[in-house]
Order: structure tokens, then sequence, then C-alpha cells
């Protein structure tokens, strides 16, 4: 089991636009091959942030103008410390505070299926900050937003260690990395 950010980003480092929209994504259609569903299937677990998730509720539910259900089969801890409302047949959880309790929630709920950080990266840096991120797997878009909410707002030191960089259509290059402990 390994805890991942998994995410798409803008070429200047953002993920979500100075609107906390992620339409600018979708420009660029279905990504064909991807290695997204291949990821999903071996997820036992998500974490998302409220914006993340508002941004779903927004864009999903049956107040949106195409409502359409949950996307996910497993359960999702939705961390937040506001009231949000809820989707019809999703296992959500809202949650709020520390990043390690409920990192040990999600581990046994997820088997030997890996955790997915949905987003933001603040919360993907929170799970750096406490010692749970184990790999960070990147698609950078070839747009740039000029500003937004930015991928992984921290210092990392020592380095990520590049496991693998590919292209997949002739917008997309995915950035595949393993987070390194410090040493002592």
């Amino acid at each position: 089991m390994a805890t991942i950010f998994y995410t798409a980003t803008s070429l200047d480092g953002f993920i979500a636009d100075p609107n906390n929209s992620l339409d600018w994504l979708f420009q660029f259609g279905e990504l064909e091959p991807n290695t997204f569903e291949a990821f999903l299937a071996g997820v036992g677990a998500i974490a998302m942030g409220s914006t993340t998730y508002q941004w779903l509720y927004d864009h999903l539910s049956a107040e949106a103008d195409n409502p359409q259900p949950w996307p996910y089969l497993v359960p999702t801890w939705v961390f937040t410390s506001r009231q949000l409302p809820t989707m019809a047949n999703a296992d959500l959880r809202f949650v709020s505070g520390e990043v390690e309790p409920i990192h040990r929630a999600m581990a046994i709920a997820a088997g030997d299926k890996n955790l997915w950080i949905v987003g933001g990266g603040d919360l993907a840096g929170q799970f750096y900050d406490a010692g749970l991120l184990d790999e960070l797997v990147v698609q950078i878009a070839s747009v740039a937003l000029g500003g937004g909410a930015p991928l992984f707002p921290r210092r990392v030191d020592p380095p990520l260690q590049l496991l693998s960089a590919k292209t997949y259509g002739h917008h997309f290059a995915e950035l595949h990395y393993r987070v390194l402990r410090p040493h002592g």
C-alpha cells in the first residue's frame, strides 16, 4: 500500500485556476492512452480537500446542469472546516484536524490497496509534512494559468526521486516520483 498524490497541473504549477476551477483541464478532452484507469483500480481509499469536493459537488450533484453520480466506489475522506452538502450514493466521511489518525483509518479501509490524495496541493503537503506521502504522479498539461491553487506549496528536501517520465498525446507529460525520507 502507498499513499499517492495523483493529479494534473498546468505548466506553471497550478492544479486549479484563480477561481478554483478545473475547467481548464477539460479543453484537452479524453487523454488516450493514460494511466488513470489502472491507477484508480488500485485505489482503496481517497482523501480530498473541501475545495476539491465542492467543485465536484457543484459539477456532479442533482443541482448541476448535467447531474452525474459520484464517480468513486471507495470511501472518501473530505478534509474540511465547514459544513458541506452530501452526494447521494457516495461513501463520504467529512473530517477535520491532523492527517495522521485519518490516514490510519484510510489505510484500514483500503486494505492492501493504495490511498489516493486527490487534492488540493495543501492537503497533499500535510500528508508530506507528516511523513505519510509515498509518491507523486503529476500529469503536466501544456497550458499556463498564471495563478490559482499551487500544485505542492511545500519545500521538498531531500529532493524527490524521479521514477519515470512519459508523454501522453500532444499536450501532457507524466512525471512519477518517489518521496525520499531524510536520513537520521
